[in-house]
């Protein structure tokens, strides 16, 4: 069963963190979302991912079954939504977690997703339905980062930035990235209706 860890503050505004497969929210991109998060206010609960058995949790295809790992994305975001009782809920997702964007759709949630799935159909469908906020973050070097239907949303592209939203061999410049995020959240979540 996937664990969730609750980070309090405001009750009445409630964060989700979806990691990635491989990316947990201890890593950077995550625990600087839940710093910006908890710095506004926003109680925080990380969900940290245990799959079932047979289950890779990498979100990169190939996939044998996309449907299903949506579905099991999907049903562990509506399980741990069944533990918030907010007036304001948002989900912040990494690749794997980005593939909840159908429940963001669904039930009218904002969402921030970094380095999304954009060419699994049902996430890019998924987007296209959403009426609340939202922002993809992506960049150029992230085969799972499709321009064209990025840009169909608000989005921020980082040059050369790979799915972990770094760049190969400038740490430096991978550090600035993770700033340019971080306050690219900041500026997100500043904005959200109240």
């Amino acid at each position: 069963m996937t664990e969730l860890i609750r980070h309090d503050a405001d009750p009445d505004k409630v964060a989700l963190i979806l990691p990635g497969g491989g990316y947990t929210p201890a890593r950077p991109l995550l625990h600087f979302a839940r710093a910006v998060l908890l710095r506004r206010e926003w109680t925080v609960v990380e969900l940290w991912w245990d799959p079932p058995a047979g289950v890779r949790p990498s979100a990169m295809p190939p996939w044998p079954d996309a449907a299903e790992k949506i579905g099991w994305v999907a049903g562990e975001a509506e399980a741990a939504l069944a533990t918030v009782d907010a007036e304001r809920v948002l989900l912040v997702g990494k690749s794997l977690g980005t593939l909840a964007a159908g429940v963001a759709a669904e039930r009218g949630l904002p969402a921030f997703w970094l380095t999304p799935i954009l060419g699994e159909p049902l996430i890019a469908e998924a987007l296209g339905n959403a009426s609340a906020p939202t922002h993809l973050v992506g960049g150029t070097g992230d085969a799972a980062w499709l321009p064209e239907i990025a840009h169909r949303h608000p989005y921020t592209e980082i040059a050369d930035a790979d799915h972990g939203l770094e760049t190969d061999g400038d740490p430096v410049n991978s550090a600035a990235i993770l700033g340019q995020v971080t306050a690219t959240l900041d500026r997100f979540v500043a904005t959200l209706p109240r």
